[in-house]
């Protein structure tokens, strides 16, 4: 039996020695936490319906909001005797629901670099397209025993398309493709879920327009914009649609590294990072933060602190174009 086939039959064990199990994801969701947490409760749902499964989180998304919501919070008591499941989370103070350490045990199914390990069970596969590709997978590996329907294929197929950045992203593999094909195979309406994915509000348009107007590079080739409190008031941003200023930067020849730097309600500014070709995860991590080795976010807690990490990326493209080739 494989490593990998060893940790999955684990969860699957444990899963099955409990009548009470809780799923939680990252705070700040994106499509993968929601795919992720939501799809595997929906499997265990219909293959086990004499458990009782609940997702219990602290936030949500406006921009998923057409999934629906999450289950209505559970007491302190229900976590004593209960399996905890976390979901596309790397590290454990990104956990959305502060209670999870009541739980009786906890389990970590992720796709980061695990470089904060957590849970009495941790199944990481950080070469993976996303933590709904780990989900479906665990599906197709024990097919005999769990079962899968249209809405728990239309979140994971969620997570599954916009993590790897609609099939694009360097982590998607053929096993990405032919996972993705199975579950429009269970009946996915990918062009409901694309338009309430990929079509744009006027305003958020016009944000984009302003985006590219006002993106600023740097001498060797990292295109950044600061969204702060004014620009997000100008445009009625939230935090959430400011983020999407770096899937607008993305896209610009030689500039193979990109940073979006959001003001935040707490004070915080909220660092987006996304790279070709070089990784980027190691500046992350200097900033408060972590991820993927090309996607990944960090913290700051001072402007100041945009030119020094402004000034970081800038010398480390510098340093990879001199070495590396091929880069465009």
């Amino acid at each position: 039996m494989t490593q990998q086939l060893q940790v999955m039959t684990q969860i699957l064990d444990k899963i099955k020695s409990y009548d009470k199990i809780i799923i939680t994801r990252h705070v700040r969701p994106d499509g993968d936490a929601i795919g992720s947490s939501r799809g595997l409760a929906s499997m265990l749902r219909l293959s086990f319906p004499d458990k009782k499964i609940y997702v219990q989180t602290e936030d949500s998304s406006d921009y998923l909001s057409f999934l629906g919501p999450d289950d209505e919070p559970l007491p302190d008591s229900e976590y004593a005797d209960a399996l905890l499941i976390v979901t596309d989370t790397a590290t454990p103070e990104r956990i959305s629901n502060k209670r999870y350490e009541l739980a009786k045990e906890i389990i970590k199914i992720d796709h980061h670099i695990n470089i904060s390990p957590y849970g009495a069970i941790a199944w990481v596969e950080d070469w993976r397209s996303s933590t709904c590709e780990m989900i479906a997978y665990f599906y197709e590996t024990f097919k005999s025993e769990l079962k899968l329907d249209k809405e728990a294929a239309t979140y994971i197929f969620t997570g599954l398309v916009t993590d790897s950045g609609r099939f694009r992203y360097e982590a998607t593999t053929g096993d990405t493709l032919r996972i993705g094909g199975m579950l429009i195979d269970l009946g996915v309406d990918t062009e409901t879920l694309y338009a309430h994915l990929y079509l744009e509000e006027y305003s958020q348009l016009k944000f984009q327009a302003y985006v590219l107007e006002h993106m600023k590079i740097t001498e060797h080739g990292v295109v950044y914009l600061h969204v702060d409190a004014k620009m997000q008031a100008k445009f009625n941003l939230t935090s959430e649609q400011a983020s999407e200023a770096i899937s607008y930067l993305k896209y610009i020849k030689r500039c193979i590294v990109q940073l979006a730097f959001i003001d935040m309600p707490d004070g915080t500014i909220r660092v987006r990072l996304r790279s070709r070709f070089m990784y980027i995860n190691t500046l992350a991590e200097k900033y408060n933060g972590g991820g993927h080795q090309c996607t990944c976010g960090a913290t700051l807690y001072k402007k100041s602190d945009i030119a020094k990490m402004l000034a970081d990326a800038d010398a480390m493209v510098a340093d990879y174009k001199q070495t590396h080739e091929g880069w465009l």
